[in-house]
């Protein structure tokens, strides 16, 4: 099924760069739904999701939320609020920076690993649905939108 399709459209777009911006951002949105189901068991959100693949990356050491923020997908999230929760549920810890006082180091939990581990497994079969697009068509997808962010 096209996107005309998926979204109902009824007239047709004005040129193929309108139907590749609409194309992507229906995209962006039922992947975001589809992990939403994958990490709703597990109870964290996609931009918790975020911050502990981030931390992980950083394991052993910790990171800063300043580190955190420069390096998150969403870039409108309230990193400090996501770190909030994570510690809540324990999947997080922070503590006081060795180099500045003032800033808070953050570091993935032993639990926090557990839970990612098992959300991984989750992600790993959910992804296998994007095995409909070869090799090839996946390489030619990533260099496209990263051409398209150049810009």
């Amino acid at each position: 099924m096209g996107i005309e399709e998926d979204i109902k459209q009824g007239k047709k777009f004005d040129n193929v760069y309108e139907k590749l911006v609409v194309n992507i951002m229906y995209t962006n949105g039922w992947i975001v739904d589809e992990q939403t189901k994958i990490f709703r068991p597990y109870g964290i959100t996609t931009p918790q999701y975020n911050v502990l693949r981030i931390l992980r990356g950083q394991y052993p050491d910790a990171c800063t939320v300043n580190m955190i923020i420069d390096r998150m997908l969403d870039r409108m999230s309230n990193a400090s609020r996501i770190v909030d929760r994570l510690e809540n549920k324990q999947l997080v810890e922070r503590t006081v920076c060795k180099t500045d006082r003032r800033a808070k180091d953050v570091l993935i939990t032993e639990k926090g690993l557990a839970v990612l581990n098992e959300v991984d497994n989750a992600l790993q079969l959910w992804m296998k649905r994007m095995e409909v697009l070869t090799n090839s068509e996946a390489h030619q997808m990533n260099e496209c939108l990263d051409k398209l962010r150049s810009v």
